[in-house]
């Protein structure tokens, strides 16, 4: 009786071993599969003007779809914009990323998207600036031009008339002292009366010191501090997700994103970009008039 129930005993015991080490193996061949999936999820930055929308600001519908796509595949997306905050959560939205995270203001703000909170977003890093020094010296170079700053709590702040897209709000109207004063995050410099051949000349001659800027298509200058652009706001987001730098993409059309196109592994440019956006590229797609950014965003599903 008792080598019977030892015996019995002894045989449960080793169906129990067993069972848990099926248990065991199942396990680990499902975290294997789970890290194996994590592995293969890419970084994907993405412009917004002149990539995902044309410059009427319309977003196509291959285009749509196919960002869509891939945020329900898995990957990190993270739109990567010169726009200031209200002006990108419409495309995230648009795009449906409900979490992850989202550089604006070129750099100078980054989101951190959860849709648990009751904003859907929160900002978890924002660089500012003192935006006094390269104000005077840009208005001695360019009296007439108008400025824009947005400043650390989101407004903007404007001399004469000046509203963009771009900015996300209305832009309140100020004497220049009192931008002189502001903390910034980003400033926007636009020069109505000079080619966008002159208002080049004078940016070089003026030499500006402390500070990231780069030019756009016409007379129109944006400004960060020191240091901060897409790439910089990127890489530190591509620490933080632990992606590995050769599972990193992006598209952009504009000198604003020579740095993001050469940290990504796979950098592209628009087919309508400058020729020196091109050149900082690995490779060239459509223009955003025939969906450029789907062909690429498609690509990534293969």
């Amino acid at each position: 009786m008792t080598t019977l129930t030892e015996t019995s005993v002894a045989g449960n015991d080793d169906r129990r071993d067993n069972t848990r080490n099926n248990e065991h193996n199942e396990n680990n061949r499902n975290n294997g599969n789970n890290n194996n999936a994590a592995a293969q999820k890419l970084m994907v930055a993405l412009d917004v003007d002149g990539t995902l929308v044309d410059h009427d600001g319309h977003m196509s519908v291959p285009v749509r779809e196919a960002a869509q796509d891939v945020v329900a595949a898995g990957h990190h997306v993270t739109i990567a914009t010169g726009r200031s905050l209200n002006a990108t959560l419409p495309i995230i939205e648009h795009i449906g990323i409900d979490n992850g995270y989202a550089v604006c203001s070129n750099g100078g703000v980054t989101l951190r998207l959860d849709s648990s909170l009751s904003a859907g977003y929160e900002i978890v890093h924002k660089a500012t600036f003192d935006p006094g020094p390269v104000l005077r010296a840009l208005r001695k170079r360019l009296p007439t031009a108008k400025y824009a700053l947005e400043d650390e709590d989101g407004a903007f702040l404007s001399t004469e008339r000046f509203q963009d897209m771009s900015f996300g709000v209305e832009a309140i109207g100020v004497d220049f002292q009192t931008m002189l004063e502001a903390t910034a995050v980003r400033v926007v410099v636009f020069s109505a009366e000079n080619t966008p051949e002159e208002f080049n000349t004078a940016i070089r001659h003026i030499g500006l010191a402390g500070v990231t800027y780069s030019v756009g298509w016409t007379a129109w200058l944006d400004i960060a501090a020191e240091g901060v652009t897409k790439a910089s706001a990127l890489e530190h987001l591509r620490g933080r997700l632990e992606i590995e730098t050769h599972r990193t993409v992006a598209v952009g059309d504009g000198r604003n994103d020579i740095e993001m196109l050469t940290w990504a592994a796979r950098g592209v440019a628009m087919g309508q970009a400058p020729e020196e956006v091109i050149a900082a590229a690995n490779e060239v797609t459509h223009s955003v008039f025939d969906d450029g950014a789907a062909h690429v965003l498609r690509s990534l599903l293969l």
